[in-house]
């Protein structure tokens, strides 16, 4: 089983949310469709715009974990170093 670590943002692409999943097209869609009550759903967090995949969920959490601990600027430089424009990879997903 596969587990992610995830970066969604709003479309200012101003406010981060970072979580983990097993299954990223469906949390993708719940996030997309305001299904999950929280954070992501007030600040209108519908686009993924980072992820990295493990393989043990113990992995996934501890990564979580220390993204969460990091400042603004250093997720900003993670996420460009894959993502450079920021782009909805959503989309790309199966």
């Amino acid at each position: 089983m596969s587990y992610w670590v995830y970066i969604m943002t709003n479309a200012y692409k101003y406010v981060l949310y970072i979580g983990v999943t097993n299954d990223l097209a469906r949390r993708n869609q719940e996030h997309k469709n305001g299904l999950l009550e929280g954070f992501t759903k007030k600040y209108n967090c519908h686009y993924l715009v980072y992820y990295e995949e493990y393989q043990m969920i113990n992995d996934a959490i501890a990564r979580e974990k220390q993204l969460k601990n990091w400042s603004r600027q250093k997720k900003y430089a993670l996420i460009r170093q894959k993502n450079p424009n920021m782009e909805d990879l959503g989309a790309y997903l199966l």
